[in-house]
């Protein structure tokens, strides 16, 4: 403690900014992990696992077999769905039936009410309750259709087209995902999770405009861009299920399946302005303490020893109060409202922690009523770090989803 605040003062007395990391020399692979230069000077630690699998024998079929025609067919799902959005905020959802004639998005005329009655069951808004009825015919703002077809199989180990991908969030590394990569590692899956810039033993920029949501974004692309094969599954979590959002949304035809562990509601991001993060580094550094702490009662749904051990083990909040407050300023993500969500035609799994004091349980129920297919499922006993708490229900609620395929 009072080296930090020893270090702090130094700080604050010389202008240095405390604990900033350098680039690193090196982008050999050693000991399982690879550094991947995604630009000049900025290098990411990843963890990829390449399983050794023998090539299939290779059949010629004919077109004309009748198994061939039902395995075609099988998983094939028609999404169809009108997005309308209102000046007011307010956005209106249907989900269009296989016979469902596609409206004129350019003629069309929408009922706004401000009766929550009136509302076919199944579309959410933002009416507030008590709101006196109100009706009126005013055009939408802005009116999307989504129609297309999606085959979703299931993605086995065996599947030599299969990546998943994990994405940590904010102060964490790739190592919150130890029990994870080894689950799934060891089923002969090929996995890949990257260290956000500034995080774990990646190298940190010495600009804040380095943590940006959109350089951050750029960072992965670059890392999904590089080790993406034809069926693609993305796992993220709290902040990292941001950027597994954004590239599902760049990459429609590559991800196949997304997974999203505590990551909140379909919000467009914006840092807040009244934050302790916006406090000098200096500042941060004297506060690590308290922040450590506070994030281990914040994070675990108990704050014994083994959950100080699995923050450590984890490398969860182990970053430079420099990075940490350049990523949190950086959170702008005006894109990524309920729309931007709504447009997405991929299945996606929502795992959230009960005792989650940073996200609360009804920001996942949003989230899954916008999304198109979704699925929501609550873990009683854990919290903000749930794969870390609860790794084994957490890997086999994963490995179900990844495993599904619909009828």
């Amino acid at each position: 403690m009072l080296t930090t605040l020893t270090d702090g003062l130094l700080c604050c007395l010389l202008g240095k900014t405390p604990n900033a990391v350098g680039p690193l020399d090196s982008v050999e692979s050693h000991d399982g992990f690879t550094f991947l230069e995604v630009k000049p000077g900025r290098i990411l630690r990843i963890r990829h696992h390449l399983p050794s699998r023998p090539e299939p024998p290779q059949f010629p079929q004919s077109p004309r077999d009748p198994s061939h025609d039902l395995q075609s067919q099988r998983g094939a799902v028609r999404c169809r769905r009108r997005i309308a959005l209102y000046r007011n905020g307010q956005l209106l959802i249907e989900n269009l039936g296989p016979d469902t004639p596609n409206p004129d998005a350019n003629n069309t005329t929408e009922l706004e009410t401000t009766d929550p009655a009136a509302i076919p069951t199944g579309i959410p808004t933002a009416i507030p309750a008590g709101t006196p009825c109100k009706r009126r015919k005013r055009k939408p703002k802005k009116v999307v259709t989504v129609d297309c077809e999606r085959r979703i199989t299931s993605c086995q180990a065996a599947h030599g087209d299969v990546v998943l991908f994990f994405i940590h969030g904010v102060g964490g590394s790739l190592d919150i995902w130890k029990e994870q990569l080894e689950f799934f590692a060891g089923l002969g899956y090929e996995v890949v999770a990257p260290d956000l810039a500034g995080h774990g033993c990646s190298s940190a920029p010495p600009v804040a405009a380095a943590y940006t949501f959109y350089a951050l974004a750029e960072d992965m692309r670059a890392v999904f861009k590089r080790y993406a094969k034809k069926r693609n599954v993305l796992v993220g979590h709290s902040y990292g299920v941001s950027f597994c959002t954004f590239l599902a949304h760049e990459y429609p035809e590559l991800v196949h399946k997304v997974i999203m562990i505590n990551g909140g509601g379909p919000t467009a991001l914006e840092p807040s302005l009244c934050s302790i993060f916006n406090l000098p580094p200096c500042v941060l550094h004297c506060l690590s303490p308290c922040l450590a702490w506070s994030f281990l009662k914040a994070g675990f749904a108990r704050q014994g020893a083994k959950e100080k051990q699995l923050l450590k083990e984890g490398n969860a909040f182990n970053v430079s109060s420099f990075v940490l407050r350049a990523t949190m300023s950086g959170q702008y993500w005006p894109e990524g409202d309920e729309l931007y969500h709504a447009e997405l035609a991929v299945p996606v799994l929502l795992v959230h922690g009960m005792h989650d004091k940073f996200v609360p349980v009804e920001e996942d129920q949003r989230m899954a009523e916008i999304l198109l297919i979704a699925f929501l499922k609550v873990i009683d006993e854990g919290s903000h770090m749930v794969m870390l708490e609860c790794p084994d229900t957490v890997n086999t609620l994963l490995h179900e989803f990844v495993l599904w395929e619909p009828d």
